[in-house]
């Protein structure tokens, strides 16, 4: 009845936006996926949502139900390598209360990435578009996400952001050192990522620290990786011992990648547009 009445006094102009904005939506979690609903040119599904995804993208079967138009044929990069799209014009998503309207997405083939990293058909892959468009609290624990209004102060410790190839990558400390650019990657459900210059730079990957193998990758196909095994990382204060990591080969890769793994542990605040991070460990 209380949330109907408050509906109703933000029709009519009595309540503050803010108070709208900051209402908490179901975040999905399985596993150390997530997924949030999104409509899609009117259509309602679930999006997997990957903060480090440059762009959205569409599976073709679902861009085929919902009447998108394909154009072009491109080459587009993921952690697993490259991979063939098309592309489409002036799509608009609405999600977390956020519309986005006017998108150029990829449409590709997610079969078998929907395979190999869910087990079941993701139709859509909600990219950065969402985060640049505001400031969200996701509290991954308790499956919440919201839009907050630029009035709320978040709490916990804030950690700049800073653009690298794309993606936004904030500090933290390996071992020791201090000053690690790590992606903020809420698509990553597998380990932490180490890029391989910085493995080299900081003796994580000399020959004796290497436990084992292991399939990874996402967009372009499945890589064999080292896997290691990292003494102490520390993010935003908290700090996590014998975490297990990857080593990434890929030129493009930052110095580290943190996923859902680490990011659970937290609050998060992101303000994309503000290039800040808040993190509150739980």
């Amino acid at each position: 009845m209380l949330g109907r009445l408050a509906a109703l006094l933000f029709l009519a102009g009595f309540v503050h936006p803010a108070v709208a904005a900051n209402r908490e939506q179901q975040l999905i979690v399985r596993g150390d996926r997530i997924f949030i609903p999104v409509t899609v040119n009117g259509r309602s599904t679930e999006a997997l949502l990957d903060s480090a995804a440059e762009l959205t993208l569409i599976d073709d079967d679902f861009a085929k139900a919902i009447g998108v138009e394909q154009e072009g044929h491109e080459t587009v990069k993921g952690s697993g390598g490259e991979d063939k799209a098309q592309f489409a014009n002036g799509v608009d998503i609405h999600a977390v209360g956020t519309d986005l309207k006017g998108l150029t997405v990829a449409v590709l083939d997610l079969d078998e990435l929907s395979q190999r990293l869910v087990g079941t058909k993701v139709a859509v892959i909600l990219g950065r578009e969402l985060f640049d468009a505001g400031r969200f609290k996701l509290d991954i624990e308790r499956g919440k996400i919201s839009k907050l209004s630029q009035s709320v102060r978040p709490k916990g410790v804030m950690l700049p952001l800073v653009t690298f190839r794309g993606i936004e990558v904030f500090p933290i400390a390996i071992e020791g050192h201090s000053g690690v650019q790590a992606a903020f990657d809420l698509g990553n459900g597998s380990e932490m990522m180490i890029g391989r210059q910085a493995a080299d730079r900081l003796g994580i990957s000399a020959p004796g620290r290497i436990l084992t193998r292991k399939k990874g990758g996402g967009i372009g196909g499945s890589v064999d990786r080292d896997i290691v095994s990292l003494g102490s990382i520390s993010i935003a204060g908290k700090t996590f011992g014998r975490v297990p990591a990857a080593i990434e080969d890929q030129d493009s890769q930052s110095d580290a990648n943190v996923g859902v793994k680490q990011l659970r542990h937290f609050i998060i605040v992101t303000d994309f547009p503000g290039r800040k991070l808040w993190l509150q460990p739980r």
